[in-house]
């Protein structure tokens, strides 16, 4: 209860619990709903259907109730009918331009790409298996490729896309891997390395972490083809980098790149297959109503000797947390300690130092150089620091699949999105990983903030992110693929009322008939409510 729902017909109200109503002797469960003014609706649970929760764009929005028997919400929902039509037009036009744009129809599978696959050392998923075929079969086809790779954080999107490039570099033809950050960038190149060890294909990096000289020698060897695989950050963009026969583009993160950025990779990308990769999940629903406009594989199944990250929250004590860092550090793993506040961060380290002075102790966060980052992960990739103290740097930081406890100080002032993507920075291996979420003795929490902590509690196992604990970051999803502008409209007839309208709206514009839904009313004088265990 107090919960905020949407009613297709009535439009928002607030859930106010469910109510046993006597009609002529026959007891049904009926929910009540609360809308503008006090009005009241009781809506028979044989109805659910037309009710479900809203969601909307930020978790802390003031939301408006509608008026019972007003029009306020029909307005509205045309209006939002509207805006939907015209995204559904653009992309419909966008993927059909596409389609019948020529690019390269690469070779099917050679034998030395089964050999590069076979030696991947772990198991595959059979996600992973199936996400690969999807994106080879694109690559196979004239049109160029536009496919979207999404996977909650360590589920081995990093395999799938170098498996693409091998294929791409397999045809003689250069692969680009463009990502955000320069420690990123460095280590999908240290990982390049490793895992196309032993085949005859040439590997470079560009990037702030290469010299000026460096940097003009890889731009050269690009232009005469002397690169097949480069990896790097927007310096790749650049007006200087040319490819002598470029074939696919792999962008990793898309969202972090600014608009400029982007416009600079639509320029490189024109007719070359672009494979994208997402750590935001995007929701089944959106992915549904998308169908037939941007392809999309989904990884959701947890690569197989992982464990969940065993999850506490509670109130901030030294004592508790110095014995953490120590049982980590006992199993020779590393520790993120998540300290939000720049101007008191080195406190922070000075205090666990005199509590644990055995402990080395690292600082980073974004008032840093790029180059003091760098150097700051490097020592945690080559375990010269046991504890990392940072601020949110870490969402987006590198893979140190060495670090398998987190602490969290002021979780509760962190969002739902971002707690998860932090705890998906440890428990990348088969250890067991450790995560505390902690808040300031006897601070009284904002209802907003128990929420997420007690759904971030419960929620994790892996592929949470697709449960309703995420749905702020499916959210996030659906803005990254449609624009901001959206959250608008969003905001105004629910999340689940707005993939509706959209399905709708891309249906009809593909020229299929939306589902009629046959309403048909029956009252079987019979009594209906949930049953007690179900709630």
């Amino acid at each position: 209860p107090g919960d905020y729902v949407v009613h297709e017909s009535h439009g928002i109200g607030v859930y106010e619990g469910i109510h046993k109503i006597d009609t002529h002797g026959i007891i049904k469960d009926y929910i009540k709903i609360r809308y503008a003014k006090g009005d009241t609706l009781y809506v028979p649970v044989t109805q659910l259907d037309l009710v479900s929760r809203y969601i909307g764009p930020r978790e802390d929005a003031n939301v408006r109730l509608h008026k019972l028997g007003g029009t306020e919400w029909q307005k509205t929902k045309t209006r939002v009918r509207h805006a939907v039509q015209d995204i559904a037009k653009e992309l419909i036009k966008l993927y059909a331009a596409r389609m019948h744009a020529k690019g390269h129809a690469f070779s099917p599978d050679t034998e030395m790409q089964r050999d590069f696959e076979s030696r991947f050392e772990f198991d595959e998923t059979d996600d992973q298996l199936r996400c690969v075929e999807e994106i080879k079969s694109d690559m196979e086809r004239e049109a160029p490729m536009d496919r979207l790779l999404c996977g909650d954080v360590g589920f081995g999107k990093t395999e799938v896309a170098l498996r693409a490039a091998f294929k791409c570099i397999c045809d003689g033809k250069q692969c680009a891997l463009l990502v955000p950050t320069t420690i990123l960038a460095w280590q999908h190149y240290q990982t390049a390395l490793q895992r196309m060890e032993g085949f005859p294909i040439n590997i470079e990096l560009l990037s702030r972490f290469r010299t000026s000289k460096q940097q003009e020698e890889v731009i050269k060897k690009l232009k005469r083809g002397e690169v097949d695989l480069v990896i790097g950050t927007h310096r790749l963009i650049s007006k200087d980098v040319r490819f002598r026969d470029l074939g696919l583009v792999i962008v990793d993160e898309e969202q972090r790149f600014g608009v400029t950025q982007k416009e600079k990779l639509k320029n490189l990308c024109n007719n070359v297959d672009v494979l994208t990769l997402s750590a935001t999940p995007i929701p089944r629903t959106l992915n549904m109503a998308m169908s037939g406009i941007r392809d999309m594989s989904v990884l959701e199944e947890a690569p197989h000797d992982r464990h969940p990250v065993q999850t506490y929250v509670l109130e901030h004590d030294e004592g508790i947390l110095a014995d953490a860092v120590r049982r980590e550090l006992r199993r020779g793993g590393q520790v993120y300690w998540l300290h939000n506040d720049v101007a008191s961060i080195t406190r922070v380290a000075a205090r666990l130092k005199a509590r644990v002075p055995e402990v080395r102790v690292g600082i980073g966060h974004g008032k840093m150089s790029e180059q003091e980052l760098s150097e700051v992960w490097r020592q945690m990739i080559d375990h010269e620091i046991d504890v990392l103290v940072c601020t949110t740097i870490i969402e987006t930081g590198v893979d140190v699949p060495n670090a398998n406890t987190l602490i969290i100080d002021n979780a509760d002032r962190l969002g739902l999105s971002q707690l998860h993507q932090i705890r998906g920075r440890v428990g990348r291996s088969s250890r067991r990983a450790y995560a505390y979420f902690t808040f300031m003795p006897n601070k009284v929490l904002s209802e907003i903030a128990q929420k997420r902590l007690s759904a971030i509690r419960e929620f994790t196992e892996f592929g949470s992110g697709f449960k309703i604990a995420m749905r702020d970051l499916e959210i996030r999803g659906a803005g990254n693929l449609l624009g901001g502008e959206q959250h608008g409209h969003m905001e105004a007839v629910g999340y689940d009322m707005y993939l509706k309208l959209l399905g709708d709206a891309v249906a009809a514009e593909k020229g299929e008939a939306p589902p009629q839904g046959e309403e048909c009313l029956m009252d079987l004088q019979m009594p209906a409510h949930i049953p007690e265990d179900y709630i």
